[in-house]
C-alpha cells in the first residue's frame, strides 16, 4: 500500500502492485516472487507487496489541502517574526552569563553564527511540526522536484533482481548439501506451486537428514516436477483469484478507505489464510450477493492449490450446479445420483469404532424437527451396526441397514447365525434382545430410521455408498491425513431431502476426522456452499473442537432463519470469523451487530435556548428583531462527549451495504482479532 502524493489519500491496489511479479501469462518470475516484500501487518491483509502505513503521515494526508496550506503559511509567517526575538533572548542569556563580550570578538564570529543556526533550527522544528511542513514537502514539493530533475514520475521501489543473493530461491538447498539439485532447478521453469511443494519436501529432509539422497535423486531426475502430488498435477486450470502460496493467502478484495476500517487496513488487499480459517468462518447473505463466486470458489481454489503444494487437504461441499471449480480441480469427485461420478461415499468413513459410526449416521439421518429423538435413534442404530460389524467384519450397506432397522426377520436370523459362528453372540446378546423388544412398537426409532434410509435406498444411489459388492470406490473421511482434494456434489434438485442428509453426514464426518487425525501438518479445510442443513448441535461442538488443530470450516448461509433459533447464538460463538453480505435481514444483522459489540465515538450535541440575558434595552432590541424577522434570538451551547455505539448497526448491515461489498471480522488461531472491515470484493 502506498500513499497518493497528489491527493493525500491511500491508493487502492486494483491490479498488480508495483514491484510484485505477475503470475498470469509468460514465465513465472520465481526470484522476484520469493524476494518480494512480505511484512507482517496482522490478520486479513494481503502481505505480498504490502507497505507498512506511517500512521502520523496517514493522519496528515487526511487533512484537506486548503486547511493544510493555510496552516503551513500561517506558521511560516509567525516563525519569521518570532526568530528575531529568539536571537534577542539568546543575546540576553549570553549577557547574563558574562559571555557576550568574549563572543563578540572577530575570532568568535563562527560561534555566534552557530548559535544563530541553532536558534533557527529550533524555530523551524517547532513551527514546522505545528504547520505540518513535512506533509507539504512530501505532498507537493517532492513530486515537483522529481519531475523537474528527471522529467518523469519517481519509479516505485523494485523487487530485488533475480541475480541478487537475497533473492536466490534455492539458497537453503545450496547451503544444506543439495547444491546439484539447486543447479538443476535453476534451469527449470518453476511455478509457485512447484516451489512451495519442493520447499515443503526440503523441510522434511531437514528434520530427517537421511532423506537427503532420495530428495536429491528425485530433483535431479524430475526437476521442477519432483516430489509431485499423487495426481501429478502442478497447477489448477483456470485459476481466477490471486494467491500467495508462500504465505498461504488468497486475495479476496480491497478493504475500503473509510473511517470504520482500521488505518492499517484501509486500501490494503484483503486476504484469508489458514491462520484465520483455522477459527472457521460463517458467511450470511441472500442469493445473488456473491457468496459463491467471491468467497466459496476462491477459497476452494486456494485450498486445492495448497493441496497440490503439499500443505493442505480440501473438502468442498455444494450443489451439483454450484460454481466451485471444474472437476479437474479435484482428486475425488463424489456425486450421488450421477452414474458418471467415479467415487462413492463411505457412510461410516470418519469413525474409529462401530458405536461412533452409528451415532454420527443417526444424527445425519434425523431431520431438525425430530432432533429430540436423537438419543434413542443413536442407540437403535448402534444396536444394529455393532453386531453387524462384529459378525461380517464390515459395516452394513444402505439396504441391509434399512432391512434390519425395519425388523426384517430373515436378515436378523442371518445376523444371529453369523454372530454365533464368529463367537460373538454372547457379547451382543443384550443389543439383539433390546432391538427385538422394540421392533414393532409404535415408538420404535428403528422404523423412523428405516424410513429416512429409504431416501438413500433408491436405484439412482445404488452404487454410491459402500455395500457388499458392486459399489464404486468409497471415499472415507479418515483420509484427511493426505493432501487430497475432494468435491461432494449434492443432488439438491432431484433429491433435496437426501441432499440435506448427505450434507449433515459429510460435515459431521469432516469434523470428526479433523479432531482425531494424528498427522496435523496439513491444514484441513472444509467449504460448504449452503450449510443450512449441515449445522446442528454436533457440528457446533465440532467447530469448537477443531479450533487450533490446524483445521477449519467455511459455512455459507442464505439466512440465519434456516437454523433453529437455539443454534444461532452458539454458532456465532463457535466461529472466529463472521461475514455479512448486502441485503441480509435486520434480524440477521442484529446477531452480527451484537457479536461485533460497541466502540466509543465522540458525539457533539448543540442546544439552542431563548436568549433572556441583558437589561431593558437589550430585551427591547430582541423584541424588535423578533417583530421584524419573525425569529427569536437564541443562545447556542455545544456539548461533546464519548458514547458507545454499535460498530455496525443492524440497519446499516441490512440497508447501507453497497453491492459487491461485505463486512467481515477476523480472529486468528493465535488470538489476534480484527474488528469488522468493509471490503470491496470486486477489486
Amino acid at each position: 500500500m502506498e500513499l497518493d502524493g497528489g491527493h493525500g489519500r491511500q491508493a487502492a491496489h486494483t491490479g498488480e502492485p508495483a514491484g510484485v511479479p505477475s503470475q498470469r501469462g509468460g514465465r513465472f518470475d520465481l526470484a522476484g516472487w520469493t524476494g518480494a516484500p512480505r511484512p507482517e501487518p496482522g490478520p486479513g491483509i494481503f502481505r505480498l507487496g504490502y507497505r507498512q502505513v506511517d500512521e502520523d503521515r496517514a493522519q496528515d494526508a487526511s487533512v484537506p489541502t486548503k486547511a493544510l496550506l493555510l496552516r503551513a503559511v500561517a506558521n511560516l509567517v509567525v516563525a519569521w517574526f518570532v526568530f528575531p526575538y529568539v536571537v534577542l533572548l539568546e543575546i540576553l542569556v549570553l549577557d547574563w552569563v558574562g559571555l557576550r563580550q568574549r563572543l563578540t570578538s572577530e575570532s568568535a564570529n563562527p560561534t555566534i553564527i552557530a548559535l544563530n543556526l541553532v536558534a533557527a533550527a529550533v524555530v523551524i522544528w517547532f513551527f514546522g511540526r505545528l504547520g505540518r511542513w513535512a506533509e507539504v514537502w512530501r505532498r507537493w514539493i517532492v513530486p515537483v522536484l522529481g519531475r523537474t530533475v528527471t522529467q518523469e514520475e519517481p519509479a516505485p521501489r523494485a523487487v530485488p533482481a533475480s541475480g541478487d543473493a537475497a533473492a536466490d530461491p534455492w539458497a537453503e538447498l545450496r547451503g544444506g548439501g543439495a547444491g546439484a539439485a539447486a543447479v538443476r532447478l535453476d534451469g527449470e521453469a518453476v511455478g509457485d506451486v512447484d516451489y512451495v511443494r519442493i520447499r515443503q519436501a526440503w523441510r522434511a529432509v531437514r528434520s530427517a537428514p537421511e532423506l537427503l539422497p532420495a530428495f536429491s535423486e528425485q530433483v535431479l531426475g524430475r526437476g521442477a516436477a519432483a516430489c509431485a502430488h499423487p495426481s501429478e498435477a502442478r497447477d489448477l486450470p483456470g485459476r481466477g483469484a490471486r494467491h500467495d502460496l508462500l504465505t498461504g493467502q488468497v486475495r479476496l478484495g480491497t478493504a475500503q478507505d473509510v473511517v470504520k476500517n482500521p488505518l492499517a487496513h484501509r486500501s490494503a488487499g484483503f486476504a484469508l489464510d489458514p491462520a484465520t480459517l483455522g477459527t472457521s468462518l460463517l458467511a450470511v447473505g441472500p442469493a445473488g450477493t456473491g457468496k459463491t463466486s467471491a468467497l466459496a470458489r476462491p477459497l476452494a481454489e486456494a485450498l486445492c492449490l495448497q493441496a497440490l503444494a503439499g500443505t493442505a487437504c480440501a473438502v468442498v461441499v455444494g450443489a451439483a450446479d454450484s460454481d466451485l471449480g471444474p472437476d479437474s480441480w479435484y482428486d475425488v469427485v463424489i456425486a450421488p445420483g450421477d452414474p458418471a461420478a467415479p467415487y462413492g461415499l463411505d457412510l461410516y468413513g470418519a469413525a474409529r469404532t462401530a458405536d461412533e459410526a452409528a451415532a454420527r449416521l443417526a444424527d445425519a439421518l434425523l431431520p431438525d424437527e425430530l432432533v429430540l429423538r436423537g438419543e434413542s435413534a443413536r442407540t437403535a442404530l448402534q444396536q444394529v451396526v455393532g453386531p453387524f460389524h462384529a459378525a461380517y467384519g464390515r459395516y452394513p450397506g444402505v439396504r441391509e441397514l434399512r432391512g434390519l432397522l425395519a425388523g426384517d426377520g430373515e436378515g436378523w436370523a442371518e445376523l444371529t447365525e453369523a454372530l454365533r459362528k464368529a463367537g460373538r453372540d454372547a457379547v451382543f446378546e443384550a443389543d439383539l434382545q433390546q432391538r427385538a423388544r422394540q421392533s414393532g412398537r409404535a415408538d420404535d426409532p428403528g422404523v423412523l430410521l428405516a424410513d429416512r434410509l429409504a431416501l438413500l435406498d433408491r436405484p439412482v444411489f445404488a452404487d454410491c455408498f459402500a455395500g457388499p459388492a458392486g459399489a464404486k470406490p468409497a471415499f472415507a473421511m479418515r483420509a484427511l491425513d493426505h493432501p487430497l482434494r475432494v468435491r461432494v456434489k449434492l443432488p439438491e434438485r432431484s433429491h433435496p431431502e437426501a441432499a440435506r442428509m448427505l450434507s449433515r453426514l459429510v460435515v459431521g464426518q469432516f469434523l470428526q476426522a479433523a479432531a482425531v487425525r494424528e498427522e496435523r501438518e496439513l491444514f484441513a479445510g472444509l467449504v460448504v456452499d449452503d450449510a443450512s442443513a449441515a449445522v446442528d448441535q454436533h457440528a457446533v461442538r465440532g467447530l469448537q473442537r477443531i479450533r487450533g488443530l490446524n483445521a477449519g470450516a467455511v459455512l455459507l448461509l442464505r439466512t440465519l432463519v434456516d437454523l433453529p433459533e437455539g443454534l444461532r447464538a452458539p454458532l456465532f460463538g463457535a466461529v472466529g470469523c463472521r461475514m455479512a453480505f448486502p441485503g441480509i435481514a435486520p434480524w440477521d444483522g442484529r446477531l452480527f451487530s451484537e457479536a461485533w459489540g460497541t466502540h466509543l465515538v465522540t458525539e457533539t450535541a448543540v442546544t439552542h435556548t431563548p436568549d433572556t440575558s441583558g437589561g431593558l434595552v437589550r430585551k427591547a432590541a430582541r423584541g424588535l428583531r423578533k417583530a421584524l424577522s419573525g425569529t427569536a434570538a437564541q443562545t447556542q451551547s455545544v456539548t461533546t462527549r464519548d458514547v458507545e455505539r454499535h460498530r455496525w448497526s443492524p440497519s446499516d448491515l441490512a440497508h447501507a451495504l453497497p453491492s459487491g461489498h461485505a463486512v467481515i471480522s477476523l480472529s486468528a488461531v493465535t488470538g489476534e482479532q480484527v474488528p469488522p472491515l468493509l471490503v470491496d470484493l470486486r477489486s
